[in-house]
This record gives C-alpha cells, structure tokens and sequence, in this order.
C-alpha cells in the first residue's frame, strides 16, 4: 500500500486526485466555493470546472462526443445523452415521455477504419445492437436525442439511474472520430454545454494480452479477454469477501487467480454464495436501479419503503419509479413500529399480496451513519413476504455482516472497494439463502446485461487487490479522530462546544452495528485491533452549534474536499449543500442539517491527520468566540 501525504492545494475546480486520469471528485476548497459550483451545477453552466463527480456532472469528454452527435444527428438543436445498449436508452426515453419530453433513438456502430467500410455505421434496428461490440475496437453507442429545453429532464436519468456511457468509453469513440469528426455548419459547442477544454485523458495505450505494468493503481491494456477475466475475478472476490474464505495478497499478478475464492460454505451461518449470484453495474446507483426495476418486475404492485435517510439519489429512484414509496427517514425502532402498523393496515385491506414492494435501507446510512435494526425488519419482511435490499457500501464487505438479513446486497464499488478515486462501479449480490431467490435469480438470468465497460473493470480489479490492508488503516485512523472529536461535542456534554454531534457508527445506534459487526474467522481480517472484529468504518460526520463554525471548520481542513467518499485520501464535504441544494429545508426537518461536514478518512499518517483536525477545531472555536 502506497503511503499517502495529506494535501489541501488543489484550486477550485480542479479533479481530486490530481494528475489522475478519469478522477472522480473535484476540488471545492472553502465553503463558498461549494455553493458557487452547485449554483452552477444547477443552472448548467459551470464555467471554469474541469472535472465533477461522473453521475453528476457529464464530464468534458462525454460533452466532446455529445456535441459532435448533436452536430450529425441532431435536429433543430436538439441535445443527447449517450447511452451503451438500446435498452438503457429506451429506459431513459420512456423516463423522458412519462413527463412529456419527446425523444428519439439512434444507434451507431463506431469502428476504426478498416473494420468496416465507415468509422460509423447508423443501424436502424433496435435488435442489431441490443448487446455491447463483440470487439473491444468497435463500439455500440446509443444516442437519446430530445428538445434542448428538455435537457433538465434528461439529466435526472443519467443522474439517478447511473447508466450513462463511461468516460473511458467516450475517449475510446473520440479516439476513432477525431481524424474525421462530424461538423455542423462548422458551429462551436452549444452554450448549454460545457466550453470544450484541453484537459481531456487520453485513451490508455492497447497493449499485448499479459503484459502487466504497475503505474500507481494502472494495470495491463484494455482488451476485451482481460476485462472478462477481471469481472470474473471482481465476482469472485466479492463473493470470497462475503463467504470470509481469507485474505490474499494479489499484488504482482494481473488478476487474482480463480483458486483462491471458490464459493462455498460460510463458517458465518450461510452457504453457497458464488460469483454467479454477483452481478456487475457501471455504478453503484445502477445497481440500485436496477434492483428497484427487479422487484418491480417480479413483485406485484405497492410502494417500497424507505427506511432511514438515504444517499439522496437513492430516494429519488424509489420516488420516481414505480408507485412510490414510503419514506421512514430515523431508521429508529419507533419507526419500525410505525412501519409495522402501515404493514397490517395494507394486509387489512388486501390480503392476497404483499403490503409494500420491498424495502430498502443502508447498513449504516449516510450521512448520518445510523444503523438500522436488521433483525426486526427482517422479521417483518418474512412476515409480510417482501424482500430486503440493503446498501452497505458506508459499512463495506469486511466491516460489517448484513448479507444474513438481506435479499439483495448493493454496493457502490467506487468507493472503498477502488480507494483511488479514478473508476466508478456497483455490484448487486443476490442471497442464494433467501426466500425470494428464485424469482430474483430467474429473472436476472434472463434480463441481466454487462454493461460494465471494460477498461473500467480492469482499473476496478487492480485498485480492490489490497482492500483489506486499507480498510484496516483507514477503521483505525477514522476511530482516533472521532474518539478525540467526540469530547468537544454537545452530545458528550462538553460546555460552549462548537460541535454538536460527531455521527459515527460507534457512537450512534451502536447496539444494531454492534451486531452486524464481522468477528473474528479462521483468518483474521481484523480490523479493529482492540477487540479483533470489523472497525467502524471511515466516514462521520459532524455538525456544529452556528454556520459560521462549520464553514471555518470545513475552510481551514488541510485535506482534498469535494464530493465523494471511500478514498485513500481523506476527503471532506459540506454533504447538504452538495446533495440536497434545492431542498436544504426539507433534509434539515429530516436530522440533515445546512452546516453539517461530512469526512472520509484516507490512509495518511495518524498524527497528521489529528493534527489537521485540531487546528480545524481551533478555527471553527475563533469563528464563534471560543
């Protein structure tokens, strides 16, 4: 594990980490400039970024080849979004005519020259190009093209649903267009769009199938027998992690050898998990939606629940799809009983089906890291026979043991599953255990479609070799901190606090994440010293006693920040300013308060990150008086 210095000077704007292709994250140093990238984010005209969050930010290159379309196919003006198969496109064009937005479809196969007569080739027919390209050359590409004014709206898919192309699949299609690129009346980018910018990654070199280069988190070239062996490895690892077979070192290989994680029986009470109940998404947000469209395509009609408050796209997926849902936004055991009354009052009335679709919840949530109490909703979802997704991203395959309780365990692997912050994806696992598994499992079969682009997966497999050894630093530098925050806060009744709560698993709910907690197996993969089980995790959150406290806290933090978590650098955000911007009164009547400051804790130096915390404290007392 390479050690990491903390780093606070990167300019507003810029990607986090820098000098990284495909970073993930942007660099919003103070407060202010927080609030001025989401007044642009939300008026589409960012100027002078050059790098966001992918699902939330369609990024310089995904514009490049966006506007080189619009130029050829487009029609009085219209706008696109790009997708991989025609199916994740119709989705986006039926989400868009619900709301009377028209759109229209156009597939295209890009080939470089030689494989066929043209670099581009405009098929008519859906079912021509329903599957990604056999060739790792070639490319499917789906064009969703709709009114301009329409584009907020379009937007909102590729945002929740998580299922736009890939950057790195943009530069591959941009490297292929370039010579020859489509123009229109020779006309510059629309000025809805981003101005085109130099700083575009360039496409990773093509090299010969084995070679295997370490460049900081960079591993053997793109071709497609590689990728698939690397999704194989992906499945198989997940599933190793869940079954606890061990830890391995698989530094010095291309990818991790197959017989290393057989499936097989859990020594934690549950069998047979197997690389073929782990499905691979683009993201984490896709492989929620897609497990929002699997239970509403097997499971009759109801609301799901909601239950504590979730990752704000979260809510939006199971609001704007389907019936609707039931919003439980405490995660508390009182809410548990209001949610038991709802369940009988909905038997009462109709007693041949289930009372709710099925419920989703995160294991802990975020920001708020509270743990719900899986035991009781478990036993109430085999009462009522619905199924249990649970998130668990925030608690991670090592820390934390939730599969027992779930149906469907989704995870966004962009986190600290990757840790570099340079590729996105989610994983959704299906209990081979649970009561719904059959129907679950049949209908993936038939409907399940890799739309993980393939040069991602390779970064995927080589970031996630050395999770474990990350996690173990990061649970016991996140604990250090909060351990030492926790005695200013109001909540440990220290007197003119600055601090009102520290959110950490530790302290908050931590009777139902004590019980969910990994223990000690065979092969330790400890990662909490003092008691041999999973840590905490790496994230808390705090908020403050005034405004003014937490913008001097959050200014004066000597790490990256931006959005984004599950780094191997600390990273910071001002989380309900850059997640619920438009509705900062609704998330503060549900616990999500306007100052609170979310932190990710990386893999620094102990020492150097307490004292950066310190001083940030200090300024955040200056700030009040203290």
């Amino acid at each position: 594990m390479t050690a990491i210095q903390l780093n606070s000077s990167i300019p507003f704007g810029l990607p986090i980490p820098p000098h990284t292709p495909y970073a993930i994250s942007v660099s919003l140093p103070t407060w202010s400039e927080t609030v001025a990238y989401k007044e642009a984010i939300e008026r589409h005209i960012p100027d002078g970024l050059l790098n966001g969050y992918p699902r939330l930010f369609i990024l310089l290159n995904i514009r490049k080849l966006s506007s080189l379309l619009e130029q050829k196919y487009g029609i009085n003006g219209e706008r696109c979004m790009l997708f991989p198969t025609y199916q994740v496109a119709e989705q986006c064009q039926l989400f868009m005519q619900a709301r009377s937005a028209g759109a229209r479809i156009v597939g295209l196969l890009i080939c470089p020259e030689g494989k066929q007569n043209s670099r581009v080739i405009e098929c008519k027919e859906p079912a021509n190009l329903s599957e990604p390209a056999a060739s790792s050359a070639s490319t499917n590409l789906y064009i969703v093209l709709f009114p301009s004014d329409m584009f907020s709206i379009a937007s909102q898919f590729w945002r929740h649903s998580g299922q736009g192309i890939s950057s790195r699949l943009a530069d591959h299609c941009l490297s292929i267009l370039t010579e020859n690129a489509p123009h229109a009346n020779g006309s510059s980018l629309s000025p809805l769009t981003f101005p085109e910018n130099s700083h575009v990654a360039p496409v990773p070199e093509q090299l010969e199938a084995g070679h295997n280069v370490d460049l900081e988190g960079h591993c053997g070239g793109p071709l497609l027998a590689d990728a698939a062996i690397a999704k194989q490895v992906l499945r198989q690892r997940i599933a190793g992690l869940l079954i606890r077979y061990g830890s391995y070192d698989y530094k010095g290989e291309l990818c991790a050898g197959k017989k290393n994680l057989e499936g097989g029986r859990s020594s934690r009470g549950f069998a047979d998990v197997t690389e073929n109940d782990v499905y691979l998404f683009p993201t984490g947000m896709t492989a929620i939606w897609n497990a929002h469209q699997l239970v509403l395509a097997v499971r009759p009609t109801a609301k799901s629940v909601c239950f504590g408050f979730p990752y704000s796209d979260t809510l939006k997926v199971l609001q704007k799809w389907g019936p609707g849902c039931h919003l439980f936004s405490g995660g508390t055991d009182s809410e548990i009983d209001e949610l038991e009354l709802i369940l009988e009052q909905e038997f009462a009335r109709d007693s041949t089906k289930p009372p709710v679709l099925a419920l989703f919840t995160e294991f802990p949530s975020n920001p708020l890291l509270r743990s719900p109490n899986l035991l009781r909703l478990r036993a109430l979802a085999d009462k009522y026979d619905f199924p249990l997704a649970i998130d668990d991203t925030i608690g991670n395959f090592v820390n934390v043991e939730v599969l027992p309780y779930a149906d469907i365990l989704l995870t966004s692997l962009s986190k600290i599953f990757s840790g570099i912050g340079n590729v996105m994806g989610g994983s959704l696992v299906l209990n081979p255990n649970g009561r719904h598994y059959a129907a679950l499992k049949a209908h993936m079969a038939a409907h399940y479609q890799d739309i993980y682009y393939h040069e991602d997966a390779i970064h995927m497999e080589w970031n996630s070799r050395d999770l474990e050894q990350r996690i173990k630093t990061i649970d016991a530098n996140a604990e250090a901190l909060c351990d030492f925050l926790r005695p200013h806060s109001v909540a440990a009744g220290a007197t003119n606090a600055v601090i009102k709560e520290v959110f950490y698993p530790k302290y908050i709910t931590p009777e139902n994440y004590e019980g969910c907690r990994t223990k000690v197996t065979n092969h330790d993969l400890s990662s909490s010293p003092s008691n041999g089980g999973g840590g905490y995790g790496g994230l808390f959150s705090l908020t403050f006693t005034s405004g003014a406290a937490s913008a001097a806290f959050y200014d004066a933090l000597s790490c990256f920040k931006g959005p984004g978590l599950g780094t191997n650098f600390t990273l910071a955000c001002n989380y309900t300013i850059l997640a619920h911007f438009k509705e900062l009164e609704w998330a503060a009547q549900n616990g999500v308060e306007v100052g609170l400051v979310r932190v990710s804790v990386g893999t620094e130096n102990q020492e150097a990150l307490l004292g950066t915390i310190e001083a940030a404290l200090n300024a955040a007392k200056e700030a009040k008086g203290l």
